[in-house]
């Protein structure tokens, strides 16, 4: 019996994905659970598994394509069974889709020479010798993203060298060899000359696609700051005393190989803080507000395709090495698009910090359905009156967005009152 493959919701949040790489093709031997494809979804790469055995009758999509939850992009089935009537109603399911999609993403223009833009080629260099460029018919490890910028660019990807893990190619790759990083620009006017144009004949702009990550950002942010109505709570913590505990535990930890940062103490004395302000560690379920028992902090990363945010679970029952090893690997695989569904969902709190990028203070957006988000800024040696003298200290802003539909500025102002305590006074947080 034919068995259709369905686009699956891969992650909670998952509306549609994209086809990166079909792992079996058609006419190959397929079992129940074997991996058929990897999926890019709003978050992550993951594996699509078979739901059937048979054959690998018929593929309906592409490598690079979308496809929405629940459209049947393949169909399993006996090698001599007929499958034309799932094929001629799949493939018109999706040529429904496909027409609704151009519709809304086409705007209206005055006449047909709106619609050409100019046509650009970008040359690059040849790569040195002692560059590990792959072979000749070699796939090139690149991110989905880069594969279609690549192609929109007429960039060859055997020439790019990858600066991602284990040589992968990245954007940012693809981005220097479009721009002439290390090779020449080179730009064809729809006349067919090239070079030596001047800077008013070069192209005005570039429409990138949006990748499933950055949809899905757009989507949320617009369902957080419209409905939700924000507010924001700002405190200043001395953080020399952190410093000098930092300092000290990694100097404990040194032996074992681990090491702590600024944000780990942060992260501690967050969760510390909701365990005792349940109601901040709190949402907005429409019906009622519901207090968690239990502390899970996402942590802000920035990624290739925008940022996502696992999740550290207990984080108030944790020590530092630990939250700190979680930390480190969570980010690396977030960045490499192999986190799991459990591993960035189910979150109570968000932490942003941007201190490291010379940020001195901004306001982060509540990601729903959580009440509450802090965006941490850097730490810096401000001048600053202590007994009416004049003192250098290090201090840090901190500044809290709140849903206030559950949580009022008395509320929000205990606990960032107990949270800077805790900067303060790192001791604080083994109380």
């Amino acid at each position: 019996m034919a068995t259709k493959v369905h686009m699956e919701a891969l992650s909670p949040t998952m509306e549609e994905g994209q086809l990166v790489k079909w792992l079996k093709s058609e006419g190959d031997s397929v079992s129940n659970g074997e991996i058929l494809a990897e999926i890019e979804t709003d978050k992550a790469t993951m594996e699509l598994v078979a739901r059937g055995d048979g054959v690998l009758r018929k593929v309906l999509i592409e490598e690079g394509a979308t496809a929405p939850v629940g459209e049947v992009i393949a169909i399993i089935a006996g090698p001599e069974e007929d499958i034309s009537e799932l094929v001629g109603s799949a493939a018109g399911a999706m040529a429904s889709h496909e027409a609704d999609s151009l519709s809304a993403a086409v705007p209206p223009t005055s006449s047909e020479s709106q619609q050409k833009p100019i046509e650009t080629q970008i040359q690059e260099a040849s790569p040195t010798a002692d560059e590990a460029a792959p072979s000749a018919g070699e796939r090139v490890k690149a991110s989905p993203l880069a594969r279609r910028l690549a192609t929109e660019a007429a960039v060859d990807l055997q020439t790019v060298q990858g600066s991602g893990p284990g040589g992968r190619v990245v954007m940012r790759d693809v981005e220097e060899a479009r721009d002439g990083v290390g090779g020449s620009r080179v730009f064809s006017t729809p006349g067919g000359g090239t070079g030596g144009l001047a800077a008013a004949d070069w192209v005005d702009f570039e429409d990138r696609p949006l990748s499933q990550m950055r949809k899905t950002i757009a989507k949320r942010l617009v369902e957080s700051m419209g409905p939700v109505p924000h507010f924001f709570l700002r405190i200043t913590a001395d953080m020399g005393r952190t410093m000098v505990a930092r300092k000290r535990v990694n100097q404990l930890l040194e032996a074992q190989g681990d090491k702590v940062s600024i944000n780990d103490f942060i992260l501690k004395a967050t969760a510390n803080a909701l365990e005792r302000h349940p109601e901040v560690n709190a949402e907005w379920t429409g019906e009622a507000i519901r207090r968690h028992f239990r502390v899970h902090i996402a942590v802000a990363v920035a990624v290739e395709d925008g940022l996502i945010t696992p999740v550290i679970r207990d984080t108030n029952r944790k020590g530092l090495a630990q939250i700190s090893r979680e930390v480190r690997e969570l980010a690396a695989r977030g960045k490499e698009k192999k986190l799991q569904p459990e591993e960035y969902s189910g979150s109570t709190f968000s932490v942003s910090n941007l201190g490291m990028f010379g940020i001195h203070e901004f306001t982060g957006i509540i990601n729903p359905p959580e009440a509450g988000i802090l965006a941490v800024g850097g730490i810096e040696e401000t001048a600053a009156v202590e007994n009416g003298q004049v003192v250098v200290k290090h201090l840090m802003k901190v500044t809290m967005s709140c849903d206030h539909r559950v949580i009022d500025g008395a509320t929000g102002a205990r606990f960032l009152q107990t949270l800077k305590e805790m900067l303060e006074e790192p001791a604080a947080i083994l109380v």
